[in-house]
């Protein structure tokens, strides 16, 4: 191929990300500011459903603090909401490149994606986070009583709804690396031991100072995975292939 050809086919590469980088953005500032005018009616179905019917009253520390938390909930929210558009743009700007099994295989993926991100997402939001504050308030007693700050209850359920979403990809991962020849089925069969003792790693690191919330993302991702396993086992056709 000519070296003009070449820089041409960069060229339009690089016009064509620049396209999928506006698109993603614009949506994403159209969802946040969408979004920030009815954070306080969401901030507050948040604190009911995890919560849970508790009677606690949350409090703020700063002036701005409610204000900074409106704008940290939007834009999380926003992250949810788009992830599908998103994951779509992004899925039209490699599509040129793909075969047309390749194409079809990736298409479903993506839907898939944006399925398991929101359900992760809001299995956080139902289960997990209302059952961490439960443990947490477990504690009461007459003389030690539970002072809580609304920022930490929110940032913990924001950023745990996202890094579940993104745990919650791994049956996807471990089915496209093995469906696509990157990875052996029996190799990652036999690694379980390294695997469970990278998921706890990548649980400590997302999650707060706590082993409650480390085993809550660390056993649901480590099942995930054994389903993805599951799902990608070779049949016997493959086998005798």
């Amino acid at each position: 191929m000519p070296a003009t050809e070449k820089e041409e086919n960069l060229i339009s590469h690089l016009e064509a990300l620049r396209s999928v980088l506006i698109k993603s953005l614009l949506a994403l500032a159209a969802g946040f500011f969408a979004l920030f005018f009815i954070t306080p009616q969401i901030i507050d179905f948040l604190i009911k459903t995890v919560l849970n019917g508790a009677e606690i009253k949350l409090n703020f520390f700063s002036p701005v603090e409610v204000f900074l938390l409106q704008i940290k909930t939007a834009l999380a929210l926003d992250i949810l909401l788009c992830f599908p558009y998103l994951a779509w743009q992004f899925w039209g700007f490699i599509l040129p490149a793909l075969y047309d099994n390749e194409r079809k295989f990736l298409g479903r993926m993506v839907f898939v994606c944006a399925g398991l991100f929101i359900a992760g997402s809001l299995f956080c939001l139902f289960f997990i986070a209302p059952l961490i504050v439960r443990f947490g308030l477990s504690f009461t007693t007459e003389q030690i009583q539970p002072v809580l700050g609304i920022s930490n209850i929110l940032s913990l359920v924001l950023w745990l709804s996202l890094a579940f979403g993104a745990v919650f990809q791994l049956p996807l991962i471990t089915y496209g690396f093995i469906k696509a020849g990157i990875l052996d089925y029996n190799y990652i069969k036999s690694k379980r031991p390294y695997v469970i003792v990278g998921l706890l790693i990548v649980a400590g690191l997302l999650t707060p100072p706590d082993i409650i919330s480390q085993v809550l993302l660390a056993l649901p991702a480590y099942l995930l995975f054994e389903a993805g396993l599951f799902l990608a086992k070779p049949s016997k056709k493959d086998k005798t292939a």
